[in-house]
């Protein structure tokens, strides 16, 4: 060959090695880099971050069941179930929720314990837009499980007028629990209370921003031990419903409480009968 041709396709080979070397780097940074990307929903939210802190959070077992278009995002029906493995003993002892794209990402939390052990629970709650809710489920020994549902909303939910708003806030709790107890053995509740739970978003009839009003506090206990909580946000929707078990070992007299932000309160007491 030529020498100034050898020289020519020298140099060429040279470039192309170098080209090579350079996107192989790249590619090999890249590589390195991809499971520090943010590609789960509760990777991107700070509150969700807050909840989860180092840890990584297993991704089977938990099950968010929401619809996947709701043309109301006032009043989304939303239920959270935990049907994963756990070490001989543990139980989920606490739920996180969160909504990625409304104001206030912060849902509810629910805390449960071995006396309302079996994880499902089902609300109500308003979604601002087409968005991300996320699950976050804590076990009593530090087990951390994750999960996420997509839902399209056709009418924003944040703004909407609520359906009572003449009916007096923390009136008519209503409270269902399944007949035929059993002790150990799981019993479904359904509780129902009038509440506006206004967000502090919706403008009223005169133009002005009505002030947040909302239930922040539910809690069960038996007999004084508390054995369910939930702590609820603007999301969960107007007259607040809330589907749980509770799984009492004797009979005994089981007392529910909601609070709202202004200090109010309700109660409604209900004697369980075990057979």
């Amino acid at each position: 060959m030529h020498p100034f041709r050898q020289s020519r396709h020298d140099a060429s080979r040279r470039r192309l090695l170098r080209g090579l070397a350079l996107a192989c780097a790249g590619l090999g940074l890249a590589g390195l880099a991809m499971p520090g990307f943010a590609n789960e929903p509760w990777q991107r939210l700070e509150a969700a971050q807050s909840v989860l802190g180092e840890s990584e959070p297993r991704t089977e077992g938990l099950t968010l069941d929401l619809p996947h278009v709701s043309e109301d995002g006032s009043a989304v029906p939303l239920t959270v179930s935990f049907d994963g493995e756990l070490a001989e003993g543990d139980y989920i002892e606490r739920i996180d929720l969160f909504a990625n794209g409304n104001p206030y990402p912060e849902v509810a939390t629910f805390r449960l314990t071995q006396l309302s052990a079996k994880p499902e629970i089902s609300t109500r709650v308003r979604l601002n837009e087409t968005q991300q809710v996320i699950a976050i489920a804590t076990s009593h020994q530090g087990e951390r499980f994750a999960t996420s549902r997509e839902v399209r909303i056709t009418v924003s939910g944040c703004l909407m007028r609520n359906g009572n708003d003449a009916n007096d806030a923390l009136s008519n709790p209503r409270v269902s629990v399944s007949s035929g107890l059993s002790a150990g053995e799981p019993a479904e509740v359904r509780t129902l209370i009038n509440h506006p739970m206004e967000t502090g978003l919706r403008e009223g009839d005169d133009g002005e921003t009505l002030p947040r009003h909302i239930v922040e506090r539910f809690s069960v206990s038996i007999d004084g031990d508390v054995v369910f909580e939930a702590d609820l946000h603007q999301a969960v929707s107007a007259n607040p419903y809330l589907r749980f078990f509770l799984t009492p070992v004797e009979s005994g007299e089981a007392e529910f409480t909601w609070q709202d932000d202004t200090g109010e309160t309700a109660r409604h007491v209900a004697e369980l009968e075990l057979s």
